[in-house]
């Protein structure tokens, strides 16, 4: 987790500039509540998988994001050890749930669909 060490500008101006597209935002706030997989987020974002395999490969390449593999499923959570997570959880703390999205996963029998 973050400390008090200060952030360098041109990390923090990457970090910002990612959360500045809406889908990638609104995807790192559904992760700061839930981990998902690529599936839920197509179905979430009604988005092609390799358009949201895209956003999550630019996410876990800041290192904003982590996955973990489970069998043939790669899952999507954010990642409490990167020198932003500080920084990120205040950007995204005022932002409303979205776990009513997910909610509406699980009504819809989706939120399981990679098991």
């Amino acid at each position: 987790m973050q400390t008090n060490e200060a952030l360098d500008i041109e990390g923090t101006a990457n970090v910002l500039k990612l959360l500045g597209d809406k889908t990638r935002l609104t995807m790192v706030k559904i992760m700061s509540e839930h981990e998902c997989c690529v599936c839920e987020f197509v179905d979430l974002f009604d988005m092609s998988q390799p358009a949201i395999s895209q956003h999550l490969r630019k996410l876990k390449d800041s290192g904003i994001v982590n996955e973990a593999r489970r069998g043939q499923w790669i899952f999507y959570s954010l990642n409490q050890t990167s020198a932003y997570y500080s920084f990120i959880q205040t950007v995204i703390k005022d932002l409303p749930s979205q776990a009513f999205k997910v909610e509406d996963l699980t009504a819809q029998g989706k939120r399981i669909c990679c098991d």
